[in-house]
């Protein structure tokens, strides 16, 4: 068998790519890191020469390959006529979290130079812009620590990059640790009563018996659920039929622990789409 799914990793330093090709090695991914851009089409003939020994791999290309990154928008285009399923994922994060994250660790940025580090970030993510577009993922890691990137691609990528059918990803959490950037549509359920002041629930998940029985108990939770869930009903099968693959569906409440846990399982529970995946992700029931 010759290969049959190739991810390219691109997007800017500091956003996590090293932590991502950790999980795709991990996953059974041949993966290599800052590959020439030159050598792509020479790597790909080369596994289809190897009869079979490779059939999923990931390749690392961002701004450390200097000037022929330009080229990288051009062969990205010619890379979908083959055969395999090419995806590519763009990793980000915000110019204050990647200041950060430099400092922290002392590396230098590829393009520093005589340049101040933030001067740097602007520069790099102006480079990236054209490439960026063409990404069909771009996630944002600015509030999500390692293991939490690494889950989340783990979770996208275990079977196929490129899945035949829609994949609904349905995502609880809390305001107060920041909107998960790679949402597609946003649902916010602050105005639902709040089981964090009630007596025995503050302590609960809304995965709880108890936390459910609390909520159902207002009609204005069946109807927000039953009304999203008539919209997606609605809404996804024309994202289907433009051809996007991943569909994430955000609901936040205050701490992402009660109110949108609660939804997210709810809708999970009553959404009924065919030939979709759901997946269910409860990002921030472990914070405080």
């Amino acid at each position: 068998m010759s290969l049959q799914d190739l991810v390219v990793v691109t997007g800017m330093s500091g956003s996590g790519k090293g932590t991502v090709l950790k999980a795709f090695e991990d996953m059974g991914f041949f993966c290599i890191d800052n590959l020439p851009v030159s050598l792509i089409p020479k790597f790909i003939e080369g596994i289809h020469v190897a009869g079979g020994e490779v059939e999923r791999a990931a390749l690392v290309i961002d701004i450390r390959a200097g000037e022929k990154l330009r080229d990288l928008e051009k062969l990205l285009v010619e890379l979908k006529k083959y055969e395999f399923r090419l995806f590519v994922l763009c990793l980000e994060a915000r110019d204050d979290v990647l200041v950060r994250r430099f400092s922290e660790t002392r590396r230098p940025h590829p393009l520093t130079g005589e340049k101040s580090l933030p001067e740097a970030i602007r520069l790099e993510r102006k480079h990236l812009r054209r490439i960026r577009d063409l990404a069909d993922v771009i996630i944002d890691t600015s509030e999500y620590s390692i293991h939490q990137v690494k889950a989340l691609v783990t979770d996208r990528f275990r079977t196929h990059p490129r899945p035949a059918a829609l994949n609904v990803n349905l995502v609880s959490f809390g305001y107060k640790h920041g909107i998960p950037l790679e949402a597609d549509l946003l649902f916010d359920v602050r105005f639902l009563p709040n089981p964090y002041f009630v007596f025995g629930l503050k302590s609960l998940d809304g995965r709880h018996g108890k936390i459910a029985k609390y909520l159902r108990s207002f009609p204005e939770t069946k109807n927000f659920v039953e009304r999203v869930r008539d919209f997606l009903q609605y809404l996804v099968p024309y994202y289907v039929r433009e051809g996007k693959t991943y569909l994430t569906v955000a609901i936040g409440c205050t701490g992402g622990r009660h109110r949108s846990v609660f939804a997210v399982e709810e809708l999970a529970r009553v959404l009924k789409l065919r030939k979709v995946t759901i997946r269910v992700r409860h990002r921030d029931t472990e914070r405080t």
